[in-house]
């Protein structure tokens, strides 16, 4: 079908609501915009320079596990929770009372990432695995209680109220069939559909059909990285779209339902193109500054240490995985005495790698600046 004749869907009266029944997108796809095939050009090319980076960086996975605590605090602040990536990173003891619910919703988001990325080992990208996902995504915080792991059983919106809202989503009858469909279609080989333009309407149709009663937003921006390492586009999950979607929330709203009201699906491609581009450039920035301060610091500042250089190159790798550490951490993680921990972490501070923030004089906590800088 070409995508200028795309129907979004139709209107359908409930009892003292009407919701919004869309089409099924299990089908080929024809572009011809030549607007369109310019941008899936451009994010094609992209994205094989950020995969070719994922796998030739040693020690990437550091690097990543940095991408996925950006992505889970990004998407989740989207969603109205108020963690700020520094703290994702920290222990729970040290998170405040009353921020502890929100910070709870962006590490579980964190397990939920992590816990996709490895199902796709053994499953497709299938309702199951986002049934699964969704699962871990709720379980135990605010949406516990929103049927954890099932699509709903009675109807959601979007907006304060069902009366006044902005978007009323598919009766609930109709959710198996439609995810059904959505399934078909992401794994379907018989259509000839480019995988980004794929994706873009497979992201469009699952916020369309909101098929949870909670976690929806979280769930649907996963679901593309999913897609692109599942289609062995990355290697590594090191794309995500949240970040260009919260920049631009409200262009983000705007196209989702102007395909659904106008049945503009071509300008939805476009925004979401556009987004894979400013996304995999920021991305591969954010790997080369990486490279470079890993290489300056191995190659102008360990050196320093004289016999300790060893450990400091212990020590660094672990900063790189998480870029906060507390000596009781460091003697966790590298079995060395408390007295070796403060002076490795005292050596660290002279040297400018790392940087104390607390202003105790016990129960310090050291913050890796420049590397948290450049994910920040």
């Amino acid at each position: 079908m070409n995508i200028k004749d795309f129907v979004a869907g139709k209107f359908v009266t409930q009892i003292e609501y009407t919701s919004f029944l869309p089409e099924k997108i299990s089908k080929e796809w024809i572009i011809l915009s030549p607007q369109i095939n310019y941008l899936l050009a451009e994010a094609n090319r992209l994205l094989g320079e950020l995969n070719a980076f994922s796998q030739f960086i040693p020690d990437v996975d550091f690097f990543i596990k940095m991408h996925i605590s950006k992505e889970a605090t990004t998407s989740s602040r989207i969603e109205g929770t108020k963690t700020d990536m520094e703290e994702a990173l920290l222990k729970e003891d040290d998170i405040k009372p009353e921020k502890r619910d929100d910070w709870n919703e962006v590490q579980n988001y964190i397990r939920a990432i992590n816990y996709s990325i490895k199902q796709l080992e053994k499953l497709p990208l299938s309702n199951r695995l986002l049934k699964n996902t969704h699962k871990v995504l709720l379980e135990g915080v605010r949406g516990k209680n929103k049927l954890p792991g099932e699509f709903r059983k009675s109807q959601n919106w979007l907006g304060a109220t069902l009366k006044d809202a902005i978007y009323i989503p598919p009766h609930h009858s109709d959710v198996p069939d439609l995810m059904s469909d959505l399934e078909i279609f992401l794994n379907s080989t018989e259509f000839y559909v480019p995988h980004l333009i794929k994706i873009a309407i497979a992201h469009y149709q699952f916020e369309t059909i909101h098929p949870f009663l909670d976690g929806n937003g979280r769930l649907g921006r996963l679901l593309i990285t999913l897609y692109l390492v599942s289609n062995d586009i990355l290697k590594k999950p090191a794309l995500y779209l949240s970040d260009f979607f919260e920049k631009h929330r409200n262009y983000y709203y705007d196209n989702l339902m102007r395909a659904r009201l106008n049945n503009d699906l071509e300008q939805w491609v476009k925004f979401f193109l556009a987004g894979v581009i400013e996304t995999s450039k920021s991305s591969i920035q954010v790997f080369k500054n990486v490279i470079q301060l890993k290489s300056e610091i191995e190659n102008n500042k360990i050196p320093k240490l004289g016999s300790k250089a060893e450990k400091g190159i212990q020590l660094l790798n672990i900063l790189f995985q998480n870029p906060i550490i507390t000596s009781n951490k460091l003697v966790e993680e590298m079995q060395i005495a408390h007295s070796t921990a403060n002076r490795l972490l005292s050596d660290f501070e002279k040297l400018e790698i790392l940087e104390e923030y607390t202003g105790f004089k016990r129960n310090r906590k050291f913050i890796f600046k420049e590397y948290f800088e450049i994910f920040k």
